[in-house]
């Protein structure tokens, strides 16, 4: 019997989670998981429902650690997991993603000599400015199996000396919960309460500091949605720290006075899937949905100069383009115009890669 444990911290890392938990209980003569959420994210959403949502168990055990710079959370994670790590003696530690809490799993596992797997491995930005990129860089540096989601990530991990041995491509662990959610968000009724029709909107989503806590780039950025809005209703379910720097800069009015642009608190996964997925145009400067905007064939615009999916922007429908607000309007009103944008599904990107991922641990344990 494998003793599994899943450590995860934020919110994206339970959607990735979800479908390899759903896995490992598929088969309990060989597998016992135990899932520890770090509680790095705060997050009022993050409730019954949101599991429900999910499909998966409520945490075995929740550390609480909060907020704090990242020095201060990942340290905090490290101090709050050694001793359960150290009590539970699991046979491996699977961490996901690429947030403070994946690189702090891994490495107090590494340190009690406990075998580590990294779901989403071999991911690079290039922008050693983003505090994810460090992780990911940390995490693979010790992981012992890295589990890819293309085979770019296959290449970086090459290219920075990790031995091939130790890598193997599963593809994405994302879309098997996107394909796992989809009949369910087609029975939500978000649309009707919102009065939307599909096709007939853009969704937008935006939080990373580096567009939301310079006044300047994120007015630029509202600057260009007023323009979009005028063509297009823009649905934006706005995070707490954008909400918090638009009172801050004084923007609240400004965005609040667009017709076009509808503003509401944030989605549960069931709900914000039924909303993107029946957009038109999704304007975005996160990580997953550049994903599933390509695996669902909806054009993505990516508010970033930077991605560390760049298979999304090779085969799919995402473009980067930064926060310029010419930039932003151009792009955005070229998708408008065009027809339903050309697309190939990612190989592995099939809704399968959690069966891949645990036949890859059992294999090697």
């Amino acid at each position: 019997m494998l003793r599994l444990v899943s450590v995860v911290g934020a919110r994206p890392n339970f959607m990735k989670i979800a479908p390899l938990i759903a896995e490992m209980r598929r088969r309990p003569d060989n597998i016992e998981p135990i899932l520890i959420h770090t509680g790095q994210h705060y997050d009022e959403s993050m409730n019954d429902s949101f599991f429900r949502d999910l499909n998966i168990p409520m945490p075995d055990l929740n550390l609480e650690v909060g907020s704090g710079t990242h020095a201060e959370q990942t340290g905090k994670i490290m101090i709050e997991l050694e001793r359960p790590l150290d009590r539970l003696e699991p046979d491996w530690v699977i961490v996901v993603g690429d947030v403070n809490s994946t690189m702090a799993g891994a490495l107090v596992a590494s340190k009690l000599n406990i075998k580590v797997a990294h779901v989403e491995a071999g991911l690079r930005s290039r922008d050693r400015t983003m505090p994810e990129e460090i992780n990911r860089i940390v995490t693979d540096a010790i992981a012992d199996l890295l589990l890819t989601p293309s085979p770019d990530a296959n290449e970086n991990l090459f290219r920075e000396g990790i031995p091939p041995a130790k890598i193997q491509f599963v593809g994405n662990i994302m879309i098997d919960t996107l394909y796992r959610s989809l009949e369910r968000a087609r029975q939500s009724d978000l649309l009707r309460r919102m009065g939307l029709e599909p096709g007939a909107f853009c969704v937008m989503t935006l939080h990373r500091p580096s567009n939301v806590d310079h006044r300047e780039t994120l007015a630029g950025i509202l600057d260009a949605v007023r323009a979009i809005q005028q063509e297009i209703t823009v649905v934006f379910p706005i995070h707490p720290r954008t909400r918090a720097r638009l009172d801050e800069f004084g923007l609240s009015d400004f965005a609040a006075a667009m017709p076009g642009l509808v503003l509401t608190e944030p989605l549960g996964y069931i709900d914000f899937l039924s909303l993107y997925s029946n957009s038109r145009l999704v304007l975005t400067d996160s990580g997953g949905i550049q994903e599933e905007t390509t695996a669902l064939a909806i054009p993505c615009l990516t508010l970033r100069d930077t991605t560390e999916r760049p298979i999304t922007v090779t085969q799919g429908t995402n473009r980067l383009v930064g926060s310029d607000p010419e930039r932003i309007k151009l792009e955005a009103f070229a998708v408008l115009k065009a027809g339903q944008p050309r697309t190939e599904i990612p190989e592995l990107w099939d809704g399968k890669t959690a069966a891949r991922i645990v036949d890859a641990i059992e294999q090697r344990s």
